[in-house]
């Protein structure tokens, strides 16, 4: 690692003992788990198999949209900062970054809840680009828009891609999507990723493992087995099946266990108690679908107009770009 052009600063140091949100999540009916306790360092590792399943077409479709327009993209962005949220192993960014580097020394400040991700990625991308520099912040979403307002008047440029703005309640994604907005100035730019609405059959199918893989499988156990490590729980992974659904009334896949037998599951740390019948379920992902112009009218809503949009005519998944007015 060259020191010189990487740093890695935690913004948010206490966030997987944040017990308010976890609290208020086992709470809910049914019960919740927020989607960063998923990626601790195997929930990432797995959720990078995910993506390599023949079935799951959003990062194999961003991906080839990038490929095709990450140039007119980085003109767009006329920016020499980047910030991206859930940056993961920023495998499709690079498209972006290469683009964004060929024209200018570029920042790329990448949030994300995994550290080990966060370094393995500013190794290879700084390897790979001389013109890169990568101030990683370490910590959720919030807590790295927060760090990002502290920035001086350089112009920047946020993604969000991946899809990820679905993977939020309503009420979340407009708090969220609010975050963004009070970050950026006049003149910066929203890169960001949607999935738009599409048969059941193709989204049920996206979401769970095809014959003979387990990806999903590991990945969604991997949420009990970490708060087991956390908050000194006992839940028995065996005794959970996953499964996800496409609710056609609010346009979401849901990711959820469901108990194979009836039992009783405690988390000590916590004083939490969960009664879990045959068939009950705990929630451990959304993933909302859009129709296009009304995602582009929720967030122009909040400060932004659309600049550009790039839309997969097969797969119907659009990169969308925002100016913040």
């Amino acid at each position: 690692m060259t020191q010189s052009r990487v740093e890695i600063v935690p913004v948010d140091d206490a966030f997987w003992e944040d017990q308010d949100a976890l609290l208020a999540g086992l709470q809910e009916s049914p019960p919740r788990i927020p989607p960063w306790f998923g990626y601790d360092e195997l929930g990432s590792e797995l959720f990078e198999e995910i993506t390599e399943l023949p079935s799951y077409y959003l990062t194999r479709v961003e991906h080839d949209l990038l490929r095709q327009h990450a140039g007119e993209i980085a003109e767009r962005l006329g920016c020499g900062s980047v910030a991206e949220l859930g940056s993961g192993s920023a495998k499709k960014t690079r498209l972006l970054l290469a683009a964004c580097t060929d024209r200018r020394p570029t920042t790329y400040l990448p949030i994300d809840v995994s550290r080990e991700m966060l370094v393995a990625s500013a190794e290879t991308l700084t390897a790979e680009f001389a013109q890169l520099r990568v101030r990683a912040l370490w910590g959720r979403y919030e807590a790295g828009l927060a760090s990002l307002r502290e920035r001086d008047e350089a112009p920047v440029a946020v993604a969000f891609l991946g899809s990820n703005i679905g993977n939020t309640t309503p009420a979340e994604r407009t708090a969220l999507l609010e975050e963004i907005a009070a970050t950026l100035r006049p003149g910066d730019r929203f890169l960001v990723s949607a999935d738009l609405d599409k048969p059941r059959e193709v989204l049920e199918a996206c979401y769970n493992d095809p014959a003979g893989r387990s990806a999903f499988v590991r990945f969604r156990q991997n949420h009990l087995a970490h708060l087991n490590h956390r908050f000194n729980g006992d839940f028995v992974l065996h005794r959970f099946y996953p499964r996800a659904h496409y609710d056609d009334a609010t346009s979401t896949v849901e990711g959820h266990l469901y108990a194979t037998e009836e039992h009783t599951v405690s988390l000590k740390s916590l004083g939490v108690t969960l009664h879990m019948g045959r068939g009950d379920s705990i929630n451990v992902g959304y993933s909302a679908k859009f129709h296009r112009p009304g995602f582009v009218a929720d967030v122009s809503s909040l400060g932004f107009v659309l600049d550009e949009q790039w839309v997969d005519a097969v797969w119907q998944y659009g990169i969308f770009l925002f100016a913040r007015t």
